[in-house]
């Protein structure tokens, strides 16, 4: 089966966005709050989106369509955003690509599990392989400076959170479009995250230090990670299949820890050429497998 190199190319638009989002919440945190960067980020593209709906005249979902709407929104816009940023308070964002290198894999199987996707073994050899040897390399490199259960605890948390959001949002992909999804799940939580934003850049005003480089990274985390990347990222899952467009993000943690070496000066070894060229390989194999749907009744 030949690659869609069109699904993939959206897909790794998304995946290089991503990437930069841990050293991007790593450099706002001396200047915001946890809390003011996680509903700050989501307020910030939630009003982004409005203008967005309203300039291209969309309508408002259908009532069965609100609660898997929230239901990603809960995975992207709360969870992974929330768990996240309280671990790099107390971690690197190099340690943090140790553990959230096993997003794809969840990803895939929730897909597998969610949406009925028939993957081939060839599929789960090569998922397999690509994970470990991120696992293993990103422990080597970046596992052994930064390490805290507690942070552990809340990135695997928000690997969960981002896998869920991940297929249900594709899910709905398939009945509006990606853009869609994301600008309704950011819009559906302006009602908490716009006074929470609010409440907690005013009680935090006295202690922070916002300087440009916070501030930047902070707008970042807002417009790219939090809207802008789900643009492509949805529409190369939707394109690609779940199960097979998660796997592009295998690449996203070696990117990770290529900006945190050069944003953060985290360190980075020589092995990642050699790490780099196995996720490579696994990606591809995972991109020629053939992914079919099974009957949800069977």
């Amino acid at each position: 089966m030949t690659m869609n190199y069109r699904g993939f190319a959206f897909a790794f638009i998304g995946v290089l966005t991503f990437s930069f989002t841990l050293p991007m919440v790593k450099l706002a945190l001396p200047g915001f709050s946890p809390w003011t960067l996680t509903f700050g980020r989501a307020a910030l593209a939630g009003m982004l989106a409005i203008a967005f709906l309203k300039y291209s005249k969309a309508q408002f979902p259908e009532r069965k369509l609100l609660r898997p709407l929230l239901v990603t929104a809960s995975g992207i816009v709360v969870g992974w955003p929330i768990l996240t940023t309280l671990a790099l308070q107390e971690t690197t964002s190099a340690h943090a690509a140790v553990i959230t290198a096993g997003l794809p894999l969840v990803t895939a199987i929730l897909a597998v599990t969610r949406l009925h996707e028939h993957v081939p073994k060839t599929f789960w050899f090569a998922a397999l392989v690509g994970t470990f040897t991120l696992v293993v390399y990103a422990w080597i490199h970046g596992g052994q400076e930064g390490a805290s259960l507690k942070a552990d605890l809340y990135l695997l948390g928000a690997v969960v959170a981002a896998a869920i959001g991940y297929v249900e949002g594709a899910a709905l992909s398939k009945v509006m479009p990606g853009w869609h999804v994301v600008s309704w799940c950011v819009v559906l939580t302006l009602p908490i995250s716009l006074p929470y934003f609010a409440i907690s850049l005013w009680l935090g005003s006295d202690s922070h230090t916002i300087t440009p480089v916070a501030l930047l990274a902070f707008l970042f985390t807002a417009f790219g990670s939090m809207y802008f990347g789900f643009f492509a990222w949805y529409r190369g899952l939707a394109e690609l299949g779940v199960a097979k467009g998660s796997q592009v993000q295998l690449i996203q943690s070696l990117l990770t820890l290529l900006w945190s070496a050069w944003l953060l000066n985290e360190y980075v070894t020589k092995a990642t050429l050699l790490a780099a060229s196995v996720v490579v390989i696994c990606i591809a194999v995972t991109q020629k497998a053939r992914i079919s749907q099974r009957s949800s009744e069977k």
